[in-house]
């Protein structure tokens, strides 16, 4: 197996495709990296810019270059000893027409090869989704977008279809007659019944009636085929036919005003294996599982074996080429058994680099049966980040808050209530699927015949609102001891909430413990079992759109601590829990995935490194604070009695300002208009006062209004200039922030990620922000000259360096020098022992400290944190006048001389190491034992 030694993060779009890649191969080689980690690149829908909406696993995609491309990359990488790690897609692919399998299903329904592909349920309790699958994508009502005129048939060489504007829907082949054999009298007449083309047509329609279904798939793919291709024929030989079928599409097509004139089209739509609904019909009448509340990913059953060897095989084929070293597992809990699933692919790719996506909450452990190296990294983004937060602070922070937004906030308490939002608005569907099954197994027990649907989904709804983590994976091989208490927790919550339903809830429990009865039949098992499994697959979308797109939105106490895999509640990991988590990690996932930047997270590294800093000033953060309002007061709408933005709203807008504010006067037009679509994305997922599904523009613009106005650049600006001096003390102390996390994130146990474009300073929000291009070429640019200058001229260059940081160079610098080190010293890094050190003095808690250790061979890495206490505006935490007696304990068996991987310079003790020596020249340390510089 190749551990990766350090991976780069590229989101592919057809703008950035295997060319753009190939460019910029050789700067990553010369960077450090390892392997590259790559988004999606099996074909997806036409333009998608992100690789996760797959149309056909099969096929590289052609727009990022196709297998040609592919090859090219792939043979320049292998040349420069840069690998591949792949992110691949297991659980779901797009609703799209350019999706084939799925149009096969809508096409044949379970007559389709492909039925079983999809999470479908084709015999769903809504009679009117029975044998069909549900296709809510229509902008209003089904029988207004008819009778506008908005459905329309079309005929191509695939065949008929119903169109929705971009969506295409295939006519099931039974449905050809009626439109093809609509006033069949006025084709005869024209053409006369001896005509080789009329003939040949009515050869067709013939053939149509019987075309075969059920066992004989095979027999009935051919004939459908062969018609297709004779009507197609027609089509193109007979301009009599070609009219004549044009002219039953328009009739069937209606006409607009005439609402009779529609019968025809919405008699062949009730025909069809999928019923065409108004969009909002998928949160409450689902019958198809989706990626969280998506309605156009559609998930697969990928439990299935010939569902995984259908669209793993080109997968497994480029790793058994030599091409995948690595495979990242996109939402592991989405799927219906993970630990099978696993196992399944492990035992494909025994010596393939595996990693998952997987949220976990806090004290959540990922379980070590998996066979796998780890996460994608949010467990040690949350703890990194963490530890940049003053905890002493936490309730003046609470206070800062509450009196901002004039009301006191309950994190928990909004966690509840908007889950129970997504549940009633857009799980409602999933709920009711699940309460229908459960209600249909509970219905064979006599101590459960007297549930009624209410009380079932009143249960179910609790235990999904009080669940604590994304998901538990009890399986046919039992639950672990972890899951059961998890499930014990949420149940006597839900009994403590709902004491009316306890009858229901302990007798889901038993299910969800399986606690079989002792003479249950094997059938009844599996079926409890299949309840179960199901149910855990809807904990996760819940949890991730009640919290992670929901409450990170509303909770804004400090934003900064809202990330993905967080809890907002916790403001803080002291340096004991930080150093125990990294124990823990070397302890069981060495080489899991550490990251601090990701295409998914909800703002930049550092973005939140800035806005951490608030956490150790509070007093002057609430005084700015106060003044800004004043200040902006006069320049907010007043729009139905309410202020545009709301306090709440404001408190993020100035908190994202601070984070994310451009360094550079050029960027700033650029930023204001990112600002203001943010704003625009932020508050609709919040939820409160607009929303993806259903905006309110009075709200929206007057937000986006209020972010022109205070952000005009013009020199009788007030608020700017209030505003600047605070935000470049903010973008100082940031800087020095960043540079600690990025080393910590270098040296910790595990593999660091860097995320495209990150080696500078990474200043973006949430998607589609953190997706804009990168210019490679200033990279390049810099990487070249840290190269030169730093050889020749250390001591000058870091001089010149920390004299203009806002360049980022400072950052590339320490991101270059470190990957040089870990590939320098690889063994240690991956297989190297994890000790915090004893830091000695009155300012040891400004020094997160720690050694790793393989043998003879030592390294000592040194981040200072709390920099507002340490040393003023404008300087730097260096010499004994900001460190005075503060001093580290190396590790025993050590060398007294060590050499710092950044300076150069040598620091020597036996029994202790001074900061201030150590921390004479750059704001962070690497230090290398003399024994390990002279065994290399």
């Amino acid at each position: 197996m190749q551990i990766p030694l350090a991976t780069y993060r590229i989101q592919f779009t057809p703008n950035f495709g295997f060319i753009a890649a190939s460019s910029i191969a050789s700067y990553l080689e010369k960077l450090g990296i390892s392997h590259l980690y790559a988004s999606p690149i099996l074909t997806s829908r036409k333009g998608s810019s992100h690789g996760y909406d797959a149309v056909n696993p099969r096929e590289i995609n052609p727009e990022l270059g196709g297998v040609e491309k592919f090859e090219e990359l792939i043979e320049q990488l292998h040349s420069l000893n840069i690998g591949w790690v792949q992110d691949i897609v297991p659980n779901h692919m797009a609703f799209d027409s350019e999706n084939e399998m799925l149009m096969d299903v809508l096409e044949n329904g379970i007559d389709s090869r492909y039925r079983d592909f999809f999470d479908i349920d084709w015999n769903h309790h809504y009679p009117e989704n029975n044998c069909k699958v549900l296709a809510p994508f229509l902008g209003k009502f089904c029988g207004d977008c008819l009778e506008s005129g908005e459905l329309q048939i079309q005929y191509e060489q695939k065949g008929l279809t119903i169109n929705y504007y971009s969506h295409k829907f295939p006519i099931r082949i039974e449905s050809y007659n009626q439109v093809l054999t609509y006033d069949l009298q006025r084709l005869q007449e024209k053409l006369g019944r001896d005509n080789p083309a009329f003939i040949k047509f009515l050869g067709v329609l013939y053939t149509l009636k019987y075309i075969p279904s059920g066992e004989e798939g095979r027999e009935r793919e051919i004939q459908i085929n062969f018609v297709k291709r004779m009507l197609w024929e027609l089509w193109n030989d007979s301009e009599e036919v070609k009219e004549y079928i044009e002219e039953n599409i328009s009739i069937f097509n209606g006409e607009v005003g005439k609402a009779e004139s529609f019968d025809l089209l919405e008699d062949l739509l009730t025909e069809q294996f999928f019923r065409l609904a108004y969009w909002k019909v998928g949160n409450e009448e689902l019958n198809y599982r989706r990626f969280f509340t998506v309605n156009d990913l559609i998930s697969l059953r990928i439990e299935d074996q010939e569902v995984f060897e259908t669209t793993h095989s080109l997968i497994l084929q480029l790793v058994e080429e030599g091409k995948f070293d690595g495979l990242r597992i996109d939402h592991i809990d989405g799927l219906y058994d993970p630990a099978q699933y696993i196992d399944r692919l492990r035992e494909k790719v025994p010596d393939v680099y595996l990693i998952v996506e997987k949220i976990l909450e806090p004290q959540e452990e990922l379980p070590v049966t998996w066979s796998i190296q780890g996460t994608t990294g949010y467990d040690f983004l949350n703890q990194v980040n963490g530890i940049f937060c003053a905890q002493l602070n936490e309730q003046k922070f609470d206070d800062i808050y509450h009196r901002f937004i004039g009301k006191t906030a309950s994190c928990e308490q909004l966690i509840d209530q908007n889950k129970r939002l997504i549940i009633e608005k857009h799980l409602a569907g999933d709920i009711d699927n699940l309460a229908h099954l459960f209600k249909k197994i509970s219905g064979r027990y006599r101590y459960a015949s007297d549930f009624t649907m209410y009380g079932l989904k009143a249960a179910l709804v609790e235990i999904l609102a009080v669940f604590p983590i994304y998901r538990t994976y009890i399986n046919s091989g039992g639950a672990s001891s972890a899951d059961k208490e998890y499930i014990e927790q949420v149940m006597t919550q839900a009994k403590k909430n709902i004491p009316n339903f306890l009858n229901e809830l302990s007798f889901i429990e038993k299910f969800l413990l399986l606690e079989y009865d002792e003479h249950l039949a094997e059938e009844d098992r599996e079926e409890w079992l299949r309840f179960l499994m199901r149910l855990q697959q809807f904990t996760g979308p819940l949890m991730a759109k009640g919290v992670e797109d929901t409450v990170l939105y509303v909770y804004n106490r400090l934003v900064s601590l809202n990330e993905v895999g967080s809890h907002p509640t916790q403001f803080g990991v002291s340096l004991e829990e930080f150093h125990h988590y990294n124990s823990k990690q070397i302890a069981n996932w060495p080489h899991t995935m550490n990251t601090t930047s990701t295409h998914d997270t909800k703002r930049g590294e550092d973005v939140r490194a800035r806005i951490n800093i608030l956490s150790e000033i509070p007093d002057e953060w609430e005084q700015n604070l106060q003044q800004w309002r004043e200040i902006n007061a006069p320049l907010k709408d007043y729009v139905g009695g309410r202020d545009i933005p709301t306090f709440n709203d404001e408190y993020l807008f100035y908190q994202t300002l601070l984070g994310a504010f451009p360094f550079s006067q050029e960027e700033y037009p650029a930023f204001v208009e990112r600002i203001k679509k943010y704003i625009i994305k932020a508050i609709r997922e919040a939820k409160v006062h607009t929303a993806w599904l259903k905006n309110d523009s009075d709200y929206e613009d007057g937000f986006t209004n209020f972010a022109e106005r205070v952000l005009k650049d013009s020199e009788d600006n007030q608020f700017l200039q209030a505003f600047r001096p605070f935000q470049e003390k903010i973008q100082h102390y940031g800087i020095l922030n960043s540079l600690s996390q990025a080393l910590l994130k270098l040296t910790s146990p595990g593999l660091p990620d860097i995320y495209q474009g990150t080696e500078l300073w990474d200043l973006s929000l949430v998607d589609p922000d953190n997706r804009r291009p990168v210019d490679f070429k200033k990279r390049e640019k810099y990487l070249e000259e840290i190269q030169s200058q730093s050889e020749a001229h250390l001591p000058d260059y870091i001089a010149q360096l920390l004299e203009t940081p806002e360049d980022g160079k400072i950052k590339l610098f320490l991101i270059y020098k470190t990957l040089q080190a870990r590939r320098k010293y690889l063994d240690l890094f991956q297989r190297g022992t994890y000790e915090k050190l004893t830091v000695v003095g009155s300012l040891k808690s400004h020094v997160v400290g720690f050694s790793r250790e393989l043998g003879k061979q030592k390294i000592i890495v040194i981040a200072p944190r709390f920099f507002t206490s340490l040393v003023e505006m404008g300087k730097y935490p260096l010499s004994e006048q900001v460190w005075q007696e503060t001093r580290i304990v190396p590790p025993s068996d050590s060398t007294s001389i060590w050499q710092d991987v950044f300076t150069g310079q040598q620091v020597e003790g036996e029994d202790a190491l001074w900061v201030r020596d150590i921390l004479q020249h750059f704001p962070v340390a690497l230090l290398v034992n003399k024994q390990l510089t002279a065994d290399s």
